[in-house]
């Protein structure tokens, strides 16, 4: 079977109900924005280490399962469940207390980790925004609302950690620059 089907040329596409809609749908927008969350988490998840890196594939599995019940919000089985917010805000509250946090305004790209996470944010929140316009005009799971919410909060909090991890270890690479540096010098004067 090829992968082009050429049934959306004419600017259409189906829900998973079957029912046919316009690619300009709020619900279409909605699920190409969600599509575009979870790839730029997995670009994350390129340079994250074991513990986020596990923690932002659990985040992509619940990602496809909103998807689902956005594409078909009738059928129950597609019901998020709120556990999965409250995991978040375990994981959000953890990383907060491993690190002071600085709560001024941040100028984003402080490493290629946080950048990464810092864009999926962004989408996160225009997630967030076409879900409230989908909840306006059809039906949708405010649970899965809610943690899409939450989730921006923790792609934000895990990339300031990222840039507090960042510059710990440039401050560590300029001492040992710097013990290099009084090593050589000290055997040098022998």
């Amino acid at each position: 079977m090829k992968i082009y089907t050429k049934k959306g040329d004419n600017g259409r596409t189906s829900l998973l109900n079957g029912q046919g809609v316009l690619k300009t749908d709020d619900r279409i927008e909605l699920l190409g924005t969600i599509d575009e969350l979870s790839s730029q988490i997995g670009l994350a998840k390129v340079l994250a280490g074991e513990q986020l890196r596990t923690e932002l594939t659990h985040i992509q599995k619940n990602l496809m399962h909103i998807m689902s019940g956005v594409a078909d919000p009738m059928k129950k089985d597609y019901r998020f469940n709120e556990k999965e917010t409250e995991t978040l805000e375990q994981w959000i509250d953890r990383t907060e207390d491993s690190f002071p946090r600085i709560k001024d305004f941040v100028l984003y790209g402080g490493c290629e980790q946080s950048a990464r996470l810092d864009v999926a944010r962004a989408v996160a929140r225009r997630a967030e925004r076409r879900f409230r316009l989908v909840a306006q005009k059809f039906v949708a799971d405010k649970k899965a609302m809610q943690y899409v919410n939450r989730l921006s909060d923790y792609l934000y909090v895990s990339a300031r950690y990222a840039d507090y991890q960042a510059e710990n270890n440039r401050a560590e690479g300029v001492r040992q620059e710097v013990i290099k540096d009084v090593m050589k010098n000290m055997k040098g004067q022998d």
